[in-house]
Formats: C-alpha cells, sequence, structure tokens
C-alpha cells in the first residue's frame, strides 16, 4: 500500500457527505420490542386457546363421567333384577314342579277312588238289573196268582150260589 501511495503520489482526500448514523441499536431494540409483543400475543393466543380447550375437555369428561355413572348405576340395578327375577324363576319352578307331583298324586287317588266307584257302581247297576227282573217276575206271578185268585172266588161264588140254590131248593122242598 504506501508503494502504491507513492505511485499515485498525492494526496486523495474524500469527503463525505454521511447522512446521520443510523441507530442500529435503536432499530435492533424496536425489532425486539415487535418480536417480544408479538411472542407475548401469541403467547396470550395459545395460552387462551389452551385453556379453552381444558375447559371444554373437562365438561366433556364430566358429562361422559356422569353419563358413566349414570350407567353402571343402571347396570348394577339391572343385574340386581336379573338375580332377582331369576331367584324368583327358581322359586316359581320348584312350586310349579312340587304342584305337578301333588296333582300326579292327587290325580292317581282319586283315580283309583274313581275305578273302586265305578266297580261299585257297575255291581250296583248289577244287582238293579237283578232286582228289576226278579220284580218283573214276581210282579208276573203275582198277577198270576192275582189271576188265579180272582178266578177261584168267581168259582167259589159261583159255587157258593150254586149251595145256596140247592140249599133253598133242599128248605122248599
Amino acid at each position: 500500500m504506501t508503494a502504491l501511495r507513492g505511485q499515485v503520489g498525492g494526496e486523495i482526500s474524500v469527503e463525505m457527505d454521511a447522512a446521520p448514523g443510523i441507530d442500529l441499536t435503536k432499530i435492533l431494540a424496536e425489532m425486539r420490542e415487535q418480536y417480544e409483543s408479538l411472542a407475548e400475543k401469541n403467547r396470550r393466543d395459545a395460552e387462551q386457546w389452551f385453556f379453552s380447550k381444558t375447559e371444554e375437555l373437562n365438561r366433556e369428561v364430566a358429562i361422559n363421567t356422569e353419563q358413566l355413572q349414570s350407567g353402571k348405576t343402571e347396570i348394577t340395578e339391572l343385574r340386581r333384577t336379573i338375580q332377582s327375577l331369576e331367584i324368583d324363576l327358581q322359586s316359581q319352578l320348584s312350586t310349579k314342579a312340587a304342584l305337578e307331583g301333588t296333582l300326579a298324586d292327587t290325580e292317581a287317588r282319586y283315580g283309583t277312588q274313581l275305578a273302586q266307584l265305578q266297580m261299585l257302581i257297575t255291581s250296583v247297576e248289577e244287582q238293579l238289573a237283578e232286582l228289576r227282573c226278579d220284580m218283573e217276575r214276581q210282579n208276573h206271578e203275582y198277577r198270576v196268582l192275582l189271576d188265579v185268585k180272582c178266578r177261584l172266588e168267581q168259582e167259589i161264588a159261583t159255587y157258593r150260589r150254586l149251595l145256596e140254590g140247592e140249599d133253598a131248593q133242599c128248605v122248599r122242598g
């Protein structure tokens, strides 16, 4: 450079009209302030979005928890009802079986009694038929005897008249 200066030989003077100096520090501070305000705004927006979403999720969780608890309670009640109905069904089936056994015993007992009564009725009907036959036979015999008696009485009456007529002739004669 010195060699070049020596060759050029002379003096060079440079004058600059410089505009007032730009304060880079001030510009950087303004940019930093804008960036920080923008970052703060984004942080607040993100925080607000997070809180709103958290609140919405908490409401949904509360509603779902309530529905879940209600469903569990309903399931528990339905299980109790089912158990109660199953116990009642078993009781009814036992009662039915006992009643069917009693009915079968009663039917058997009354069937036997009915058979005995039927035999008795048959026997009585046979005796009644025999009595009717005897009564008809005796009635017939009675009519025959009554007819014979009537004839005999007529004969006796005839003989009496005859005898009385002979007596009357003997007495006259």
